[in-house]
């Protein structure tokens, strides 16, 4: 067995692994723990395939805002666990039938890609020679795909604004900046000067 292929096992257990603990930790902050190592070790085999553009973005991407971001939602959550244990079993039959639905369309996608009459010439082309992985996957994502990725661009913006909208939450009573009445202050209306007679100030 060569070095690869021992990295390769010992990367592919440990992501197995990961992600077996993910669905089964009772505990949320202990399920993103284990998702964050199983983008490790998932960033390890992309090296280990020689694609290291896919492997930092994962890390930097999905370990470094949005694992984190979980962490951080869910620590500041006040999640009653043992409520989430009681209605565990209710759920069991809906998430079933849906990882049940998951698993027949990875079916059919893996088949209708080994099926393929193009499979095989896809998999047999080699990558141009003289240019690294990040810039060969810049050219076809830049040229042949740009309308596709810019419209992902789009769908992803306004999902952001939507999510800003709906959480925005207007409390009354509450006391607001306002630049503009700030800017327009001057001396008559900032300042105000009494005169107290002698003897009866403070």
């Amino acid at each position: 067995m060569s070095l690869a292929s021992a990295f390769f096992y010992l990367f592919a257990a440990v992501v197995t692994a990961s992600a077996f603990m993910v669905i089964s930790s009772r505990n949320p902050v202990h399920s993103v723990l284990y998702l964050i190592l199983a983008f490790f070790n998932a960033a390890g085999l992309f090296l280990l395939m020689g694609a290291e553009f896919l492997a930092m973005i994962l890390v930097v991407v999905y370990v470094g805002a949005v694992a984190v971001l979980f962490l951080f939602v869910v620590m500041m959550l006040d999640v009653d666990f043992a409520e989430l244990r009681e209605g565990f079993l209710q759920y069991v039959p809906v998430g079933g039938l849906v990882g049940f639905i998951v698993l027949i369309e990875l079916v059919m996608v893996v088949g209708g890609w080994a099926a393929s009459s193009e499979a095989p010439r896809l998999a047999a082309e080699k990558a141009p020679q003289g240019i690294t992985n990040t810039e060969a996957l810049g050219r076809v994502l830049y040229t042949d795909y740009i309308f596709f990725f810019q419209a992902s661009g789009l769908i992803l913006l306004v999902a952001m604004i939507g999510a800003i909208v709906l959480t925005l939450r207007h409390k009354e009573g509450v006391k607001r900046q306002n630049i503009a009445d700030q800017v327009a202050r001057n001396k008559a209306v900032g300042l105000e000067v009494r005169k107290v007679k002698s003897g009866q100030g403070i």
